[in-house]
């Protein structure tokens, strides 16, 4: 008989299993259940396998580039403190695209601007197609340049924050490290003119100056996350880590612009 009941109970447990309801999983950033993506999670903590929004195979490109520079904004001290390690190669792909559509509605959103500060330019652009030549071939050269110039100087931001997180002690954590200033790149998207256009459509006047807000912060926090989070330095520490990779890539960001100016002269 006893062994009759304990069949009937593993009988009882195998048919509840069939009929078990998984938990609902909410978005700890902004609590919704079918959220994109805002924020990554731990891939240490729960067993699940960090994905970056941009990293997942569904979805479109602008969607998964959008919710995964929403989070880098919006979630940065969530997104940066639990920020996986991964291929280089994806987050460069996301770095180039979101500097490059960053650059380009910079430059549409200045026009205007540049037509009537500039008027005589513009009628010589209007009224010369070799003037007009000139200044596609200026934009065609200069918009690659300057977005890889500004992911160059994310990229050695985040190997500033690996040197300056060694030099406290902490474990090298360069990959990670990279893919932090690759999808820091995500901030320039939002604080530009296209995020704050997104954002003023979808979340209106108020998402609009949250994510402008949140832009001017960002770096920091976001900096101070990785600190913590990835390499488990004390505040103290990440803090003296953190001033030591802005001045470095400060100086490195300085230089290359100089660079940069001195070869153009010299090529005019």
């Amino acid at each position: 008989m006893a062994k009759e009941s304990a069949s009937v109970r593993r009988e009882l447990v195998r048919d509840d299993e069939v009929f078990d309801v998984p938990a609902a999983v909410l978005c700890a950033c902004c609590g919704q259940p079918d959220c994109a993506g805002c924020a990554a999670a731990s891939d240490g903590s729960s067993g699940v396998v960090a994905i970056i929004p941009w990293e997942r195979p569904v979805g479109s490109v602008w969607s998964r580039l959008w919710a995964t520079s929403k989070a880098t904004t919006l979630g940065a001290e969530t997104f940066f403190a639990m920020m996986p390690d991964g291929a280089l190669p994806s987050a460069m792909r996301f770095a180039l695209l979101a500097e490059t559509l960053a650059i380009l509605a910079m430059i549409v959103a200045l026009l205007p601007v540049a037509a009537l500060a500039l008027p005589s330019l513009t009628l010589e652009l209007a009224r010369n197609p070799a003037a007009r030549d000139s200044a596609l071939q200026c934009l065609a050269v200069g918009v690659p340049g300057l977005t890889v110039w500004m992911v160059l100087a994310h990229t050695v931001h985040g190997a500033a924050l690996d040197l300056g997180a060694r030099r406290q002690g902490a474990r090298p954590e360069r990959r990670r490290a990279l893919r932090f200033g690759l999808y820091a790149c995500g901030w320039d998207l939002m604080a530009g003119p296209l995020g704050a256009l997104v954002m003023l459509v979808t979340s209106g006047v108020q998402g609009a100056g949250q994510v402008l807000s949140a832009s001017l912060r960002v770096p920091g926090k976001a900096s101070t996350a990785l600190l913590q989070g990835v390499y488990a330095l004390r505040p103290e520490a990440a803090e003296r880590a953190r001033r030591a990779g802005s001045v470095a890539a400060l100086a490195l960001t300085v230089a290359s612009g100089l660079a940069a100016v001195a070869l153009v002269l010299a090529v005019s």
